[in-house]
């Protein structure tokens, strides 16, 4: 019986004289692997084992081969006009009812579409696809707002020439 330190340096064992015989013929222990007799404490090359010198030179060789490479990802980063159309989304509500929206708005549209623009080319590096959306929706919506308190204010201020005739 026999204990053996494996190319991952666990200790396997113990096995049998046969078994370690099958390893060396499967090419998973070679005469550089290091083995003990069950019964003793001194560890040797299997090289040194006389009853598997000659399996050992006819055994096919174990390769020393490298781990296959994993593939290496970069992390996906937030697209800056993504996070920029979003911006001036909120601004162009929030801050924008003095001047209409403007730039905010028209500057928001234009951010966000080419945020979804260049998310959409290169999906695995570039994130925030739902941030340029949001931006999106709400420059539109300021836009949408202007217009219709242009159509307000103009509609009022008729009707109160049309009152003022009266």
């Amino acid at each position: 019986m026999y204990i053996i330190i494996g190319a991952d340096g666990q200790q396997y064992g113990p096995v049998t004289s046969d078994q370690l015989r099958g390893w060396i013929a499967e090419g998973r222990a070679n005469g550089q692997t290091m083995v003990r007799a069950a019964d003793s404490a001194e560890w040797r090359p299997l090289s040194e084992l006389h009853e598997f010198a000659l399996l050992l030179s006819t055994a096919k060789p174990v390769l020393a081969s490298a781990p296959p490479p994993f593939p290496v990802t970069r992390p996906a980063r937030t697209n800056q006009m993504a996070i920029a159309g979003m911006v001036l989304g909120i601004l162009s509500i929030t801050a924008g009812c003095c001047c209409y929206g403007l730039p905010f708005n028209v500057i928001g549209v234009i951010c966000s579409a080419l945020a979804l623009s260049e998310i959409s080319k290169d999906p695995l590096a570039q994130q925030g696809k739902g941030l340029a959306i949001a931006g999106l929706v709400l420059s539109i919506l300021s836009i949408l707002l202007v217009v219709l308190m242009l159509v307000f204010s103009l509609s009022g201020s008729e009707l109160l020439r049309r009152l003022n005739r009266l």
